[in-house]
């Protein structure tokens, strides 16, 4: 912005220098022309009282001394069309066109310009005194005012592109203060303001966006108290269900270890909500995988399931919390269980690309007959709620990834999750 405004400054400052300095300078140099050619004719017309008395060359040429013009070579004095003093260069017929006229004449020549002053004598003769203006004469000064005017006009671009500069750096600067507030902001600095300063519209623009800090901290704060406030009234419910399960014995052993990883999930809810904000965290998506398939085991073994874990033996990091990446699985492992018949076939698959991770979950049931549909949430039909497709897609988006629904080798439907790595700076394309 500040080089754009410079060259601005520059293009406007110089249409209007050169708008009113071309014409000064045209003045300027016809100032001297008319300066030059007036000291001609003074001191042409300073030889007429000579004339009246005399003509004899003696006398002109010491009255014609007297002139600087004659002293330089410069003044001639012509009688009835006979030149009686100094060097003339005036063309004859020049000089007696002038001789019959009543006023001065100039004439131009090669090297400048020459003044004729005619002198009535009497009535049959006539005298024509000539000045010859050089033209280093005529330009006398000219340069230097040129000079002095190029040197003006430079220093108003100059002066004009540092205000221009200052204005365009304060522009810049409250741009900048909240372009990088914004960025804060969005990182989970929830904490960040900025000072209004700059143009008035600036001004707006940084009010506005405290006003908007300050609504997004009030909307979080509210959620996470929400969140905590659900999560404690499920503690009552979660206590019955345990005391009940005690009472069945060794055979509900399963089923409490189930009721336990709850109590887990929903203590981590309550700790998390609890939490002023959440620095970004990264896990190994392998050891996830793992760890929720060794879960999902024991009830697949128990639906006669046939399951497969592919590609999950060595370290994968992803920038997303264990915990939300684990709930992403178990949402969809969950979908499976539900909405398939018992003995299934279903497999999971960790996939690390150049600048992705991807996690495909297949099934050999039916199917998602319209995968459009199944990603909004609340509208996936056969019983379903589309949360747990919505808690993935969230979890994908949070990265900068995606999620995406077709159909699997197995015959049934496959949901693939790709996360966006940020440390990767290589661009990622959408199939």
């Amino acid at each position: 912005m500040r080089r754009t405004l410079a060259v601005l400054m520059v293009a406007v400052t110089s249409m209007v220098a050169l708008s009113f300095l071309v014409p000064l300078a045209l003045v300027v140099k016809e100032t001297a022309q008319s300066r030059a050619l007036a000291e001609a004719e003074r001191q042409a017309s300073s030889l007429v009282p000579v004339l009246a008395l005399s003509t004899k060359e003696a006398d002109l040429a010491l009255a014609a001394a007297r002139t600087a013009a004659a002293r330089r070579g410069l003044l001639a004095v012509h009688v009835s069309g006979t030149a009686v003093s100094g060097t003339s260069r005036a063309p004859e017929a020049e000089i007696a066109k002038a001789a019959a006229q009543t006023r001065a004449s100039t004439i131009e020549l090669p090297s400048g310009y020459v003044l004729l002053r005619p002198v009535a004598l009497d009535a049959t003769r006539s005298a024509v005194v000539e000045v010859f203006v050089p033209a280093a004469d005529l330009n006398r000064g000219v340069f230097a005012s040129w000079a002095v005017l190029t040197v003006l006009a430079l220093m108003m671009t100059a002066g004009s592109v540092m205000v221009g500069d200052r204005l365009g750096a304060r522009v810049v600067r409250a741009a900048r203060r909240l372009g990088s507030a914004a960025t804060a902001l969005g990182k989970g600095d929830l904490g960040e303001r900025i000072h209004p300063d700059g143009p008035p519209e600036l001004v707006a623009a940084a009010t506005a966006f405290n006003a908007m800090a300050n609504r997004v901290t009030q909307l979080l704060a509210a959620e996470r108290e929400l969140a905590a406030d659900l999560s404690h009234r499920l503690r009552t419910p979660l206590a019955a269900l345990k005391l009940s399960l005690d009472q069945l014995g060794p055979q509900a052993e399963q089923s409490r270890q189930a009721l336990a990883r709850l109590e887990n999930e929903v203590d981590a809810i309550i700790a998390a909500a609890r939490k002023p904000s959440r620095a970004a965290t990264s896990c190994d998506a392998a050891e996830v995988l793992r760890d929720r398939l060794t879960f999902w085991s024991a009830l697949a073994e128990d639906q006669q399931r046939p399951w497969e874990l592919v590609g999950a033996t060595l370290p994968v990091r992803v920038t997303v919390p264990a915990s939300e990446l684990g709930a992403a699985v178990d949402a969809l492992l969950g979908n499976v269980f539900r909405h398939t018949p018992e003995g299934t076939a279903f497999s999971v698959a960790l996939h690390e690309g150049k600048d992705s991770v991807g996690i495909l979950i297949a099934d050999g049931g039916p199917g998602i007959h319209d995968p459009e549909t199944a990603l909004q949430r609340g509208a996936s039909g056969a019983g379903s709620t589309g949360l747990g497709l919505d808690i993935a897609r969230r979890l994908a988006e949070s990265t900068g990834g995606w999620l995406r629904v077709d159909t699997s080798s197995l015959g049934g439907a496959q949901v693939q999750i790709w996360l966006r790595n940020p440390a990767l700076k290589r661009t990622l394309s959408r199939p």
